[in-house]
């Protein structure tokens, strides 16, 4: 299992064009985004100005980026490819192989956690105590591995040419329902009660409440954990389903 992470990395490093998506471009966006608010003017009740806030959206919009399309659009084409198929016929049980990929994606998604963080403090003066910096980078990344299970499961539950249309609907719907792209304090009440059990905008909460200075919300936490079971789950089910196929 473990150098099957060390070539799971070394595989997404190699690929440019992924790196800038995942790496750059969420940075870029909170450059375009962030550069004409206000580095004052507070969003609703959450005390935080939209700089900060929009910091942690992109952070995380960043790290799902990482692993949630990466690990789709790879398993999908290795399934096709029979490179599964001949990983079976090794010593790494199935358990392991979806371990791999979650550990290989959350790792890589780090860079652009860092990226971002970078940016806005460059930029647009964000400043936070050294521990809520440490803090935020820990559990963003941590929480990349929710989507990362989730992305292995939608690895298995599409074709090839499927995938991408798939995990583009899943991704874009979750960063706009999650609030990543605007406060979700700007939705309708009833979109922001539905907002709320959404995993992006749990994930998004907790880096919002090490921003006020907080402990992560319980709250959003469980809803994450849960989450975590849930495409986890999904996608062992679809590994052992996909076995019994071939």
């Amino acid at each position: 299992m473990k150098t099957l992470i060390q070539l799971e990395i070394s595989r997404t490093l190699r690929n440019k064009k992924f790196m800038f998506f995942s790496v750059l471009y969420p940075a870029a966006l909170y450059l375009l985004i962030a550069a004409g608010s206000k580095d004052t003017e507070k969003i609703g009740d959450t005390g935080l100005t939209f700089p900060v806030i929009y910091m942690v959206s992109m952070a995380t919009f960043g790290a799902i980026t990482s692993v949630l399309i990466g690990n789709a659009e790879r398993i999908a084409k290795e399934r096709e490819k029979g490179w599964v198929r001949q990983l079976r016929l090794t010593a790494l049980p199935g358990r392991g192989y979806v371990t791999a990929k979650v550990a290989s994606a959350a790792v890589v998604s780090l860079p652009s956690i860092l990226v971002v963080f970078v940016t806005a403090a460059a930029a647009k003066g964000v400043r936070l105590e050294a521990w809520q910096w440490g803090s935020l980078a820990a559990v963003i990344w941590a929480g990349s591995c929710v989507f990362a299970a989730l992305g292995v499961a939608i690895g298995y539950l599409a074709t090839g040419d499927a995938v991408r249309p798939i995990v583009m609907v899943v991704y874009f719907g979750l960063s706009m329902l999650g609030g990543l792209w605007m406060p979700s304090a700007a939705f309708p009440e009833w979109l922001q009660k539905i907002a709320e059990y959404v995993p992006t905008h749990a994930y998004a909460g907790l880096g919002q409440a090490i921003e006020r200075g907080d402990a992560p919300g319980m709250k959003d936490a469980a809803i994450l954990v849960f989450y975590l079971v849930l495409f986890a789950g999904a996608a062992a089910w679809l590994y052992r389903r996909d076995t019994h196929k071939n």
